[in-house]
């Protein structure tokens, strides 16, 4: 199994952030999960690559051209695939995971969670996504999310498509639990 994580370039205000990002990578090396994420030495990207890799785990970056000139791409990484767009790198990414874990982060943390729980709504993959919600980081946007359903924007299954956990171990058993739902994403002629 493959999963790929969207997680900060930096590590944020909070040490909670880091450890967990290190509490996750060592939770997929020693389960035998290889990670696959933005390829960056940095932030929680390095946290969670570091942890992986000082546990034996297979590591696979992937990093447009444009950031690996900037020198922050890790460079002790099992693979680091390069690309030419940050287009290509989402693509990449996705085609090579089985599933897709948020940690902190900033807009292309939300970006790249929300393009792929969009992607499983529309039926485009049946991958779990999940919010690995490190001291309470995701709280306020369970909530919009759930009043995004109340709203009528979402439908309760969709919503349900998003795993939330606070801690690693548990998040890796909910994915690997996980069992896509059987649904249209479209309304129906006459519904609302």
């Amino acid at each position: 199994m493959r999963l790929c994580v969207f997680c900060g370039s930096n590590a944020g205000q909070d040490p909670v952030y880091f450890e967990t990002a290190q509490a996750l990578g060592k939770t997929l090396a020693t389960s035998g999960i290889d990670l696959v994420y933005g390829g960056a030495s940095v932030g929680l990207m390095g946290a969670v690559a570091d942890a992986a890799l000082a546990r034996g785990g297979h590591v696979i970056g992937v990093m447009p051209q444009a950031l690996v000139d900037k020198e922050i791409a890790h460079r002790g990484l099992s693979e680091l695939r390069v690309v030419g767009s940050m287009h290509e790198r989402k693509a990449l990414m996705a085609e090579l995971a089985d599933g897709f874990i948020a940690l902190p982060g900033g807009l292309g943390t939300f970006e790249e969670l929300f393009e792929v729980w969009t992607w499983a709504q529309l039926g485009y993959h049946r991958k779990p996504c999940a919010l690995l919600n490190a001291g309470g980081f995701y709280d306020k946007l369970t909530d919009f999310l759930d009043d995004v359903v109340e709203r009528g924007f979402v439908k309760p299954i969709h919503r349900a498509m998003l795993i939330v956990e606070n801690e690693p171990a548990a998040l890796i058993k909910a994915i690997q639990a996980y069992e896509p739902p059987k649904v249209d994403k479209w309304i129906k002629a006459g519904e609302r």
